[in-house]
């Protein structure tokens, strides 16, 4: 199994006019990362961006993260802890790094702050690098 980019990708897809169109840059340690200002469109409850798509933009960030270093891989063990509601309309940054790769399986963070530096929430993944990638 090849994993190719999608441009409709709902987090990165530049070709998605639903999705979040999330453009990540790489730093310069390695690490990835967007910034963010989610609308109510996204919201669970009023003034709330739903947690499940907090989650999903982490995923994606640690999903960047990993392929920026030439590994082709998918999620296999997300963990998520919400340390501050999100609200529409605020800036934050999404930033993700690997921290350790063990043969196929490939370890990684992330986290969501907003510009005071508060981490709003943080993420930890476990990726699975794609057979013929290895």
């Amino acid at each position: 199994m090849r994993v190719l980019p999608n441009p409709a990708c709902v987090v990165c897809g530049p070709d998605n006019p639903r999705g979040l169109q999330l453009r990540f840059r790489r730093l310069q340690d390695g690490a990835v990362a967007a910034q963010w200002t989610p609308t109510s469109d996204w919201e669970g409850f009023k003034g709330i961006i739903h947690g499940g798509i907090v989650s999903t933009v982490l995923d994606e960030a640690m999903s960047q993260a990993v392929s920026a270093q030439g590994w082709p891989a998918l999620t296999c063990e997300l963990r998520v802890r919400l340390r501050r509601h999100v609200a529409p309309g605020q800036t934050l940054e999404v930033r993700a790094w690997v921290v350790e790769r063990q043969r196929r399986k490939i370890l990684t963070e992330a986290a969501l702050s907003n510009a005071r530096g508060e981490e709003h929430a943080h993420a930890w993944a476990t990726f699975l690098a794609v057979p013929d990638s290895e």
